[in-house]
């Protein structure tokens, strides 16, 4: 599981992506860089990390059901993602 610190680093930077969306818009439509840069860094979404849901890990996300890899094995062969069971041949 990640640090609790690095979770809550990436929803604040989460919050301040939406916060700022509309205003980056605005300011990208008009052409207005410098206006652009004046806004706080983390509120660029660039800048925020995909999680996993259950643990917080970063590496290993699988974007389509939002979980890491470790979790997404373990989920579908208990058979708790619909629609997935694991191959055999």
């Amino acid at each position: 599981m990640a640090k609790k610190s690095q979770i809550a680093r990436n929803a604040k930077k989460v919050k301040l992506v939406a916060q700022y969306a509309e205003k980056r818009a605005a300011l990208k439509a008009a052409g207005d860089w410098e206006g652009l840069q004046l806004l706080p860094k983390n509120s660029s979404p660039v800048r925020v990390k995909n999680r996993c849901a259950i643990t917080g890990r970063g590496r290993g996300y699988m974007r389509t059901f939002g979980l890491s890899r470790i979790q997404f094995r373990e989920m579908a062969r208990e058979g708790k993602i619909p629609g997935v069971k694991k191959a055999s041949w």
